[in-house]
């Protein structure tokens, strides 16, 4: 089952040094003369996924001489505190709010009532409950979960017993990713069981939740998780338990420990989104609304990348693991 762990050196200074270049003066702003205002509303803002998100809206704000602002809660369940910048951006005056929802229903009052005074609304990575939506750009959830269903299924082992740690269940995202996983996992007869453990998203919390998963069923000799910071709790779990030789681990996002994870074999694949994109991509269409541009109501794939210990080395990987580089 066990692919070769190649141990080879990350680029791990660099990309935190380019990180912390992109996100720095991120923050509440309100109109500056001359400019439209954009307010990117995020579930959280210290992981790497939500500082690329803010390169690719700060790099496509530059194009359009548009002002951003990143704002977003310090928790990803804390759907009431985003509420509350949702309406502060609408005070501070911005014309267009591009946002991921922390709880897909609890957030829609709040978008509907910012569409009532004025606002544009487009969605990135995670969906909110509204029509007032004009785009809604990001990861193909359900597509991205069966493409960790294959992965998951590269396990060798006559039956396959697997653990999901999944993150808030009100979150859009991660619920289509793991109805996708088990859409595709769950058609293999050597998978006979299927657990999932729904956690707060938090690297600590994910280590918890997997050791007792783990514990409640030894058995498991498969794990999948959807987000950044389970990731990283899974493979900490995993690499406490000494179980990364017994153990294919299926994780999501990128960032400098689980790239490391990758390479020495807490973790076996990643499926890697593309925030940049989203990003970019956010404020982009923000600009074509603010330009007399009607709701499309379309919905943009920011493509996804499975990316192994095998070809994490080729240059489409490199550029998704760094795309800072």
């Amino acid at each position: 089952m066990r692919l070769n762990k190649k141990k080879r050196s990350g680029r791990a200074a660099a990309l935190l040094l380019m990180l912390a270049f992109a996100f720095a003066g991120c923050g509440k702003e309100s109109a500056t003369a001359g400019k439209h205002y954009v307010a990117l509303v995020t579930k959280s803002m210290d992981s790497a996924f939500w500082k690329s998100v803010y390169a690719g809206a700060t790099a496509a704000a530059t194009e359009y001489n548009l002002q951003v602002s990143m704002i977003g809660p310090k928790r990803e369940e804390d759907y009431a505190t985003q509420n509350e910048m949702i309406q502060e951006a609408v005070e501070n005056g911005a014309e267009v709010i591009v946002f991921s929802a922390v709880d897909y229903n609890a957030n829609s009052a709040a978008i509907e009532e910012a569409a009532k005074k004025g606002v544009k609304i487009v969605v990135i990575d995670s969906d909110v409950n509204s029509s007032q939506v004009s785009c809604r750009i990001g990861t193909d959830n359900r597509k991205a979960g069966k493409m960790a269903g294959e992965a998951a299924l590269e396990a060798e082992g006559e039956e396959l017993h697997i653990g999901i740690v999944n993150y808030d269940i009100n979150s859009a995202n991660g619920q289509q990713r793991e109805e996708g996983f088990r859409e595709r996992a769950g058609a293999d007869l050597r998978v006979k069981s299927m657990y999932t453990i729904n956690v707060v998203s938090t690297t600590e919390d994910a280590r918890a939740g997997t050791i007792q998963l783990l514990e409640e069923h030894p058995e498991i000799n498969v794990i999948v998780t959807f987000n950044e910071w389970t990731s990283l709790g899974v493979g900490w779990a995993i690499r406490d338990l000494n179980l990364a030789e017994d153990t294919q681990v299926v994780a999501f996002d990128s960032n400098v420990v689980s790239v490391g994870m990758l390479e020495t074999g807490e973790v076996d694949a990643l499926i890697v989104q593309n925030p940049y994109a989203m990003g970019y991509l956010g404020v982009e269409e923000a600009y074509r609304l603010l330009n007399g541009g009607s709701a499309s109501g379309a919905v943009i794939d920011t493509a996804t990348t499975c990316v192994t210990r095998e070809n994490m080395f080729e240059p489409e990987c490199q550029r998704m693991l760094f795309s800072f580089d």
